[in-house]
Formats: C-alpha cells, sequence, structure tokens
C-alpha cells in the first residue's frame, strides 16, 4: 500500500494540473464533474445510513463495474457488442463463491463449456467447442483483459495466469468473429474486466482456505476521483492436487489506471505478472483412470500401485536403454512466467469522436518438464492496433462508423531436449528447435446505422495478412554414430477476409431480436507445423487456415425485475477445420485438417425470480448449451507398420465437444430484516457423454455434480462488522468420481487392417484426468 499511495497522490496532481490549464468551457465542465462527484458521495452516504424498509439494503459488495467518469465514444471491443450473441457475468455472481480458476465464473454463460486443463489450475474453456479438442490453454478465441489481448500472435491464451477475484466482470462474446478480432477468432472472445478505482474507494483484502491444502491470500488497492481511476490487486495462491503428484503455487500482480490528461485526452495503463510453480501428474488410459483415478501410490514404479501412469526415459540422455519412472520420480512440473504491459492512449477530436491508439507488450518465459521430452522456450509479443470511432449521422440516420488498423508479432525460441531420470532438472541432448516468428497485420471495418429507433443494422468486415516464418532443426542421436541433424524451414503466407452482418430489432421494450451472419478464420499454430500424425517432431507444414461460416438468431426477454432470458439457435459450416490428437503418453499431439464440418447448437440463459412478493430473495438461474457438431467430408487414414486403411468419418461426431451442458443455481438472498445478508444457493453441473476419438468407439461418461454455497454479506451501516463478508462452500457434494479432462486419442488398426475396437482404445495412454472430488471451501474478507 506504501507504494501505491504515492502513485495516486501522483496522478491526482497531475490531473489537477490539467484541469487547471483548460479553457473556460472545460473548466465549467469539469466543475460539474467535481460537483456530480460530490453528490453522488452524498447519495451513497444517504443509502447507507437510511435505507427504504421495502427495498433490498444495500451490500457492503461493491456495485457492478462502471466506466470511469472520463470516457470518450470509442467503440468498446467486447462489452455489450451490437448485433453480437454476448452474455456479462457479474461480479455479484461470483464474488461470495471460492473462484479458484476462472472456470467458476465462465460456466455462468451459455454457450460456453469447461475442462480440466494441463496441471491443477490450468483450465480449458470452450466456447462453441472452439477449444474442446485442446489439452491445454486457449485456442480458436481471443482473450482480452480490460480490453488488452491477452491471446499471443501464435494464437495461445492460458487460463491459469489469471486470479478470479480480481474481476468485476466477464464478457464473453459468442460466434464466428473475426471481422472484428481477427486471426483465431473461430468463436468468439472473452474479455475480464477488473474492478474499477471507482467501485472499491479503498482497500478489499480476503484470505480464501480449503481442502488439499489450498490458500489463497489477496488484496485489492483502489481509488478514484476526477480525472483518474486505478486499481492494484495482488494474490498468493497454493494448493495440493487430489491427484498425486499435483499442486502448485503462484502468485499474481495486476493493475489498471485511467488518467485524465485533459478534457480530451486519458491514457490508461496495464499490467499483469504472473509466475507459477505446477506439479503435474501423466494423464492416464481409461483402464489406469478406472483403476486409480487420482493416482495414488504412485511415488515409484518399482512399487507402484495400479494404473499409475508412467514415462519412458533416456536413461544417458542422449540414445540407447529407457528407464520406466512415475511422475513423482521424474517430477514432472512447469514453471512459467508471463508479463503483460500495456498502455492506451485516446483523443477526442469532437464532442461524437474518438482516435485511439494500443500498445501490449506480452513476454510468455516457460520451462516445461511436463514429459519424456522437456519444453523451455522465451515467446515475445507486441500488439499495436489504432481506431477511429465515429458517432455522426449518415444520411439522417444516427451512426457509428469505425475503422482500424493493428500489426502484431511473436518472436519465439523454443527448445526440446531427452528428459534423463534426474528428476525435474533432468535435462540431456536436445531433440529439436523451433526459431522465428508469427505476425499478423490488417485493417477492420465496421458501421452500427439506427435504420429506425427500434432497428440497427451492423456491417463489418477485416482483412488481414499473416505470415508464419519458423525453422526448425530436428536431433536424432543413432548409437555408435554421429548425430544426425535435420533442417525443417516453414515459411507460409496467408491473406484472410472476414465479413459480417447483423440487425438487431427492439420488437417490444421487454424483447430485442438479432440475426447474424458472422465469419471467422485460425492459421495453423506454429508449433503445429513441425509434429507429424505419429507424435514426432517432423514437417507437417502443409496445414491449411481452417474457415467457418456462422448464422445466428436469438432472442433477449425482460419481465419487469422477475425475469430475463436469452436464447440463440446457431448453424456454422466449417472448411479445414483444425483438429489436434494425442499419439501417447510418450509423443506429441498432432494436428490435421478436416475438409467439411457442421457445427450447430442452442443457447440459452435463464434468471428468474418466481415470487417476488411472497419470497423477494429467491432466484433462480440457469444455463444450458447443446452442440451438434459433426464430420460431413472427412476421410481418415490409418498406418500401422505395413498396414494402411481409410476411414470415411463423415456424419461422425467431432470427439471432444461436448453435446449438452448445463449449471443452474437455485437460490434466496435475505433481502432485509435481522439476518439480511445472509444467503446461500444449490448448484448443479451437468455434462453429456462425448467421444474422445474420429470413430466414435470410445465415450468418456456424463456426470452430475451438486455445489452447495452459503454466505453473509452484511448491510452497510456503521461499524467494522458491515465491512466483513464470509462465505463457506462445498464442491463435489456427493465426492463423485469422473473424468474432469480427456485428450482426443487416435484411433488405431490391428494386424488385420481393422479398427481396433473400444477395449483397445482403453488402453491408450496420455488422455484422461479425474476432476475435483469433494472438497471444501471457506473465506472472509473485509473492505477498509
Amino acid at each position: 500500500m506504501r507504494l501505491f499511495l504515492p502513485c495516486a497522490a501522483s496522478i491526482a496532481v497531475l490531473a489537477a494540473s490539467a484541469a487547471s490549464a483548460q479553457s473556460p468551457p472545460d473548466a465549467r465542465r469539469a466543475e460539474l464533474l467535481r460537483q456530480r462527484d460530490a453528490i453522488d458521495a452524498e447519495l451513497r452516504r444517504i443509502d447507507a445510513t437510511a435505507p427504504s424498509p421495502t427495498a433490498a439494503p444495500a451490500s457492503n459488495a461493491p456495485a457492478e463495474p462502471r466506466d470511469i467518469i472520463v470516457t470518450g465514444n470509442a467503440l468498446t471491443l467486447t462489452t455489450k457488442v451490437a448485433g453480437q450473441t454476448d452474455t456479462t457475468i457479474a461480479n455479484a455472481d461470483f464474488r461470495n463463491t471460492p473462484a479458484t480458476t476462472i472456470a467458476d465464473i465462465v460456466k455462468l454463460s451459455p454457450g460456453v463449456t469447461i475442462t480440466g486443463g494441463n496441471g491443477p489450475r490450468d483450465v480449458g474453456v470452450s466456447i462453441r467447442g472452439s477449444n474442446a479438442r485442446n489439452s491445454f490453454g486457449a485456442r480458436n478465441i481471443q482473450v482480452f483483459e480490460d480490453d488488452f489481448p491477452v491471446t499471443q500472435p501464435d494464437g495461445l491464451a492460458r487460463f491459469d495466469l489469471t486470479d478470479p477475484h480480481a474481476y468485476g466482470a466477464v464478457d464473453v462474446v459468442r460466434g464466428p468473429s473475426s471481422a472484428r478480432y481477427g486471426n483465431y477468432a473461430v468463436e468468439g472472445a472473452i474479455n475480464f474486466r477488473t474492478r474499477s478505482g471507482r467501485d472499491l474507494q479503498g482497500v478489499e483484502a480476503g484470505i480464501d482456505g480449503g481442502s488439499f491444502g489450498y490458500l489463497n491470500a489477496y488484496a485489492t488497492l483502489g481509488h478514484a476521483g476526477h480525472g483518474f481511476d486505478y486499481s492494484v490487486f495482488g494474490s498468493f495462491a497454493r494448493a495440493d492436487g487430489a491427484t498425486g503428484h499435483t499442486g502448485y503455487q503462484t502468485g499474481t500482480i495486476n493493475a489498471l489506471a485511467t488518467l485524465a490528461l485533459s478534457d480530451r485526452d486519458r491514457i490508461t495503463g496495464k499490467v499483469i505478472y504472473n509466475e507459477g510453480d505446477f506439479r503435474l501428474s501423466t494423464r492416464l488410459s481409461y483402464n489406469q483412470y478406472l483403476a486409480n483415478p487420482y493416482q495414488q501410490d504412485c511415488d515409484r514404479a518399482a512399487t507402484a500401485a495400479p494404473g499409475c501412469g508412467t514415462i519412458s526415459v533416456l536413461a544417458n540422455g542422449v540414445n540407447g536403454a529407457r528407464l520406466t519412472q512415475t511422475a513423482a520420480e521424474g517430477d514432472l512440473a512447469r514453471n512459467d512466467r508471463r508479463t503483460i504491459v500495456g498502455a492506451r492512449y485516446e483523443h477526442d477530436f469532437a464532442a461524437g469522436t474518438t482516435w485511439r491508439t494500443q500498445a501490449t507488450f506480452d513476454s510468455r518465459v516457460v520451462f516445461q518438464p511436463t514429459s519424456a521430452t522437456p519444453f523451455r522456450g522465451t515467446l515475445n509479443s507486441y500488439n499495436i492496433s489504432s481506431d477511429v470511432t465515429a458517432k455522426t449521422r449518415l444520411a439522417g440516420l444516427d451512426s457509428v462508423s469505425f475503422i482500424g488498423v493493428f500489426y502484431n508479432y511473436l518472436d519465439a525460441q523454443n527448445y526440446s531436449f531427452n528428459k534423463t531420470p534426474a528428476g525435474r532438472n533432468g535435462i540431456g541432448t536436445p531433440t529439436q528447435t523451433v526459431f522465428g516468428g508469427v505476425r499478423n497485420m490488417g485493417v477492420r471495418a465496421r458501421e452500427e446505422l439506427s435504420l429506425t429507433p427500434d432497428l440497427q443494422l451492423i456491417l463489418g468486415i477485416g482483412y488481414e495478412h499473416s505470415q508464419i516464418d519458423m525453422r526448425q532443426t530436428a536431433y536424432a542421436y543413432p548409437v555408435g554414430a554421429s548425430p544426425v541433424l535435420t533442417y525443417i524451414p516453414a515459411l507460409r503466407d496467408f491473406d484472410n477476409v472476414a465479413p459480417e452482418a447483423s440487425l438487431v430489432w427492439q420488437a417490444d421494450p421487454a424483447l430485442k431480436l438479432h440475426a447474424r451472419i458472422g465469419t471467422a478464420y485460425g492459421i495453423p499454430q506454429s508449433g503445429q507445423l513441425f509434429v507429424t500424425t505419429a507424435g514426432v517432431a517432423g514437417n507437417n507444414a502443409d496445414l491449411k487456415t481452417q474457415t467457418n461460416l456462422g448464422v445466428d438468431l436469438g432472442a433477449e426477454v425482460k419481465l419487469a425485475d422477475t425475469l430475463t432470458a436469452e436464447l440463440t439457435g446457431y448453424y456454422e459450416w466449417f472448411r479445414n477445420e483444425q483438429v489436434t490428437q494425442s499419439a501417447g503418453v510418450n509423443l506429441l499431439s498432432f494436428t490435421t485438417n478436416v475438409p467439411r464440418s457442421i457445427h450447430r447448437g442452442v443457447e440459452l440463459a435463464v434468471r428468474w425470480t418466481p415470487l417476488p412478493g411472497a419470497l423477494p430473495g429467491g432466484y433462480v438461474q440457469a444455463n444450458y448449451s447443446y452442440n451438434d457438431q459433426r464430420y460431413t467430408r472427412y476421410t481418415e487414414r490409418l498406418t500401422s507398420g505395413a498396414m494402411s486403411a481409410a476411414f470415411d468419418r463423415a456424419d461422425n461426431r467431432i470427439p471432444g465437444v461436448i453435446p449438452t451442458f448445463v449449471n443452474a443455481r437455485l437460490g434466496y438472498d435475505t433481502p432485509h430484516g435481522a439476518l439480511a445478508g445472509l444467503g446461500g444457493f444449490a448448484e448443479v453441473t451437468y455434462r453429456s457423454r462425448y467421444f474422445i476419438d474420429n470413430a466414435n468407439l470410445l465415450s468418456i461418461p456424463a456426470y452430475t455434480l451438486l455445489n452447495l454455497n452459503v454466505h453473509y454479506d452484511p448491510p452497510a451501516g456503521d461499524g467494522w462488522w458491515s465491512r466483513m463478508s464470509f462465505y463457506a462452500s462445498v464442491q463435489n457434494l456427493t465426492d463423485k468420481t469422473y473424468v474432469g479432462s480427456a485428450s482426443i486419442i487416435s484411433d488405431s488398426l490391428n494386424a488385420a487392417g481393422q479398427q481396433n475396437p473400444a477395449p483397445v482404445l482403453m488402453t491408450t495412454t496420455g488422455s484422461l484426468y479425474a476432476g475435483q472430488p469433494r472438497t471444501v471451501y471457506v473465506g472472509v474478507k473485509g473492505r477498509f
């Protein structure tokens, strides 16, 4: 706090200096803004000391996030995007929950499914099945924080660098969105919004604890005044996983500040720093999972219990004899460091015209001895954009016009090695190096035109040129011979155009309808170009760009304050969809193109107060997602030794995509009286059965989880007690054992050239992690 208070004082001095140089009209505007701040403060004081007896009393919990008072007219990237299917998850929905990972937040949006990632804190987030076939991080969606990009130019974002306690809201934008977000926005975008200083006006600090050694200590400092707003968040979290040899400790710093340089100029700064150390287990075969889902008694391979996962490492780290090790013996792990620094400058040319320029530096430094081939890399990226938004009248109609240019570049230096038996730092000879870069550049334009007061037309288009310039050197070490080096260059250029169009009709004050046609594209990720279909380093540089065209039809309903609902149906046509599969626990995942596929589904969200008179604090909150995704043209060739056969996958379900996902809460928050602020809910999460191979022979069973939550948020008033809040939560109350994550596996051939059946696929390693068993969390926080 000592560090940040002088910073706040400096910001206030700068703002005052800027105000003193304003012209008379500007000075008058500044004075009115100061008066409005004073009025707002007095109203808050009155509301806190004399709440209405018929209304829900004010809470010490923060209000939903509001824009800083010195905003311009720049078109928001991700919040309430006109014509797009989107959902905003407010802080009130997750502030009194454990929120150990962002999965606890985004599961509240329709169209989103979640799975476990590569480790106890990593999660896979999929919009309309976009990321369902990836075993870690996020692919095929663009991820932002406070509208600053956290997806690197090669299309990868990770969710384990973020602590949900920092956020005030999350925006989920769904559907093909490259006209707005460019490369890799195949199924939309997610924007995390940190808490604003205006909502904090002080310090909030808390501590959460729970089963399996979970502990998270966090604090947020924030303040706002005329012409400035800042918030700084910090946390340290650690846990021992329920699965053997899993756990983590990670620290995060997350800061956002906006300063008005003048009445027309603003600058916003963003900093994210995260470093984490993660212990990892191996992914299991289905049979191993059935025998030992949480990999207990797996310390040593020689004495391991049935079902323990193992890796095979070279005894000398070069070639020859191999040894079998468990995850604990090999000390499989990840140590990742992420630093993001961004700045945004806005200038108002006129009352309705704003120029915005933004630059972001994003550094990812990783050391990942996660398997028999450890990986080390430095991936630094640079992202620059500049755009103009003009709110004017066009042909006599209200108009919002947008045009912008952008450039981003990733500089990658990656190394892979043979692992030796000497634990985490047992690094042997190199197996491959990949050096080079990925760049994207282009232009976007958008027009939002109000045809009538109730009917809006939105048109958009984006053009992007992308280039992958990577060079791989693969190393082989024949016994008794000199090393063999194979050099594989990949220089690929891609040009993509993405148009979109939508209509939004406010048919009634309680009913809004929209229809949209959107397009998207995603070039291959650079790492996919150098892994063959055998799961080894080699040439796969002919991968193509995947594209999709989609149609959305949606409706939003709001009946007084008792019912809000959104319903969307979508149908999308894909070409050259990129499908990633695991070749086995000691091999690398590889990617192929599918010529044609279709994605279609339904998304529904409901918030209902069924008895507003008799039970005003009772509510039902639910979302439902249905995804029917299938290959329509795909012939897959399987090879085993001298045997080779082709199989038609048309009409097969795309593996990894969960057809049905439901999340529902039944809750009650006491609105007034002696127990005002006391509440709780029962939450049910259902995930249906899904396939994990292209032949649709092996499926993961459905599951239903039950969570319980109770919390106390005392109403605002005098005394320290009203500044505190408490919660307790039980996750997976029935202690159900279920598959939390499953990588896609490859089908295989038997000696007769026929596909192996499900019992054989059940022995394929490198796929499954168990989900979290029954876990208890408690937490307390206070505001000062």
